[in-house]
This record gives structure tokens, sequence and C-alpha cells, in this order.
């Protein structure tokens, strides 16, 4: 099996700041269906997590020398959390991931580096 990760791609604060109660549960409630969907569809989950507001970060600027609070980039856009799939079938991980992506935020599936693939 190929190991996968899945992205939560959107403004990862508003599960926070503007959405009810019953809007995170009910949320919630789709983030569970996806992972029992891709249980009963031959997929394994192997690692993930939702990450906290984008306000917690620190980011080790290019060259490594600086630090500063808050994501990198100033944008809209950030990473809320990510799933580690394996699977024989990224097509259907990807129609998979329309349950996650039907809530507003864009989902990414990119293929993990296997080690053999990593120059010597």
């Amino acid at each position: 099996m190929a190991e996968y990760v899945v992205l939560i791609l959107g403004d990862a604060d508003r599960w926070w700041s503007t959405m009810s109660l019953k809007e995170r549960k009910d949320g919630y409630a789709e983030y569970d269906r996806f992972g029992a969907e891709l249980v009963r569809r031959g997929h394994r989950i192997v690692g993930g997590a939702e990450l906290q507001q984008t306000s917690t970060a620190r980011t080790v600027q290019p060259g490594g020398t600086d630090v500063t609070d808050g994501p990198y980039v100033e944008t809209a856009e950030q990473v809320g959390g990510f799933y580690k799939v394996e699977t024989d079938d990224p097509d259907d991980l990807v129609e998979c991931c329309k349950i996650i992506a039907a809530l507003g935020d864009a989902v990414e599936v990119r293929p993990c580096v296997v080690p053999e693939e990593r120059p010597s």
C-alpha cells in the first residue's frame, strides 16, 4: 500500500472563531463519517491530527536564523489538519475526501515519498 497525506486547507481558525457550537459538532460528525468511510472502503488511517489555531504556530524562516510567531505567510488558507492514509486506491481516497471538502475547505491529497525514491 502506498502512503498519502490528506491536507485540510482553508481558514483553520474559522472553526473556533466564527462557527457556532452546533456547526462545529456537525462538522466533526462529518469528519467522523469520513474516517468511517475510509475504513469501510479499505483505506487505512495511519496518522493525523487536527491542528490548533494558527496563532499558536512558530515558524523558522528561510535561512534558519529567525523564528517568528504565527504562520509563515499571510493568507486566508492554512493547513488545519491532516490524515496520513495507506491505500491501494488513490482515486477512491479522493472520492472519500469529497465528504470533508463539502464542509467548505479544500482538501489536498498528496503521495508520500518512499525512501527508495530518494536520491542516494
